[in-house]
């Protein structure tokens, strides 16, 4: 459905009626707008109209289906080559807040898990912005550049590195999205959408994190009743200063979410488990210490070392069930439990009233 089908100003009676009182799309309606966005074929001024009323009202889990869906077509879908596609499933890690208070632990995360021969892709802004201290500033410390083009994707990740590629090379639509925040001072759904893909071809591990409590029901309900991926899934989490690592300071709790079926991996305890001495927040310093971290010249924090093991038993092949007993031996205290199906309202948004300081700004 192209933009010119669609009635954008019959949508917008729909949407633009605050944040309690307007009504949401269907997943099949949500395609078919934020697809025509990303084409760019609805005009400048209902195109803000569209972002504005949805950054008031907030999506439901079945327009961020949708949305998703429209977002996944712009993608060149991505396949591992051996020796990568031999050892575990692809994990994916989205990377669009950078970090101010902390150090950026995302380098971190993806290299100590590619030195465990997990394939990682790490998708993301290509430089610093909003006085944060972006993955690709510390990557770019570390010797690891940003790839251009899915060939030096693949490349990296058949040597088991890590594969950083800005958003501008994975999908050019959904950056011309993500810009408009320059414009409109706001950030808009794609903002939301882009921490939730899957680049591969194949089913991959997916690290998403929220700030606030409300942004994960919604995102518990679309990833175990809406749309619930294949293993290895997604595994959902508190994330640091909106990014997908692990806390230093805290151990958050951290959900698996595959075939239908949730577990807590990981029970939030409110404890670190130990404190370890952090560099200034800086890309050069952050850079120095993740150096000697993976040299094992200084201390890794133990919230990212249980988020390591984790990871690792749920990328790796063959299976689930391998990866449940694998998870239950590294962490017998972890009380992992099970659900049947999701216990949120279906009717939840996330909308201004549950963006806090780490999202508005």
């Amino acid at each position: 459905m192209t933009g010119a089908a669609l009635d954008i100003t019959a949508m917008l009676r729909e949407l633009g009626r605050g944040a309690r009182a307007a009504r949401a799309l269907s997943r099949e309606q949500a395609r078919g707008v934020f697809a025509a966005m990303l084409a760019g074929e609805i005009d400048p001024l209902r195109l803000g109209a569209l972002l504005i009323a949805y950054r008031i009202k907030g999506e439901t889990a079945e327009e961020l289906s949708g949305m998703l869906d429209a977002a996944h077509a712009t993608l060149a879908p991505m396949r591992l080559a051996p020796p990568a596609a031999t050892t575990s499933t692809p994990v994916v890690i989205a990377s669009y807040n950078g970090a101010r208070r902390l150090p950026n632990m995302v380098p971190l995360l993806a290299m100590s898990l590619a030195a465990r021969c997990v394939p990682v892709l790490v998708h993301g802004d290509g430089a610093d912005g909003y006085g944060r201290v972006s993955s690709a500033s510390v990557f770019a410390e570390l010797g690891i550049g940003a790839c251009a083009s899915q060939a030096e994707v693949a490349a990296a990740l058949a040597s088991q590195r890590p594969a950083f590629v800005p958003i501008e090379v994975l999908s050019p639509p959904l950056a011309r999205l993500l810009a408009l925040r320059e414009r409109i001072a706001q950030r808009n759904s794609a903002h939301t959408v882009v921490k939730l893909l899957n680049p591969f071809a194949a089913p991959a591990l997916r690290l998403v994190n929220y700030t606030h409590p409300p942004y994960r029901d919604i995102l518990f309900e679309l990833f175990n009743v809406v749309a619930p991926p294949p293993a290895p899934g997604v595994l959902l989490a508190r994330g640091t200063e909106g990014e997908a690592t692990a806390d230093p300071r805290r151990q958050v709790a951290v959900e698996w979410l595959a075939d239908g079926s949730a577990q807590t991996v990981i029970a939030s305890n409110g404890e670190a488990g130990g404190t370890v001495a952090l560099p200034a927040p800086d890309a050069i310093g952050t850079a120095g210490w993740t150096a000697r971290v993976l040299a094992g010249e200084a201390a890794m924090p133990a919230t990212l070392q249980r988020q390591i093991e984790v990871i690792v038993a749920c990328s790796r092949r063959p299976g689930v069930d391998d990866a449940r007993r694998d998870i239950a031996a590294t962490h017998p205290a972890v009380g992992a439990r099970f659900t049947a199906s999701a216990t949120v309202k279906r009717t939840g948004r996330i909308g201004a009233e549950s963006l806090g300081e780490e999202v508005v700004k």
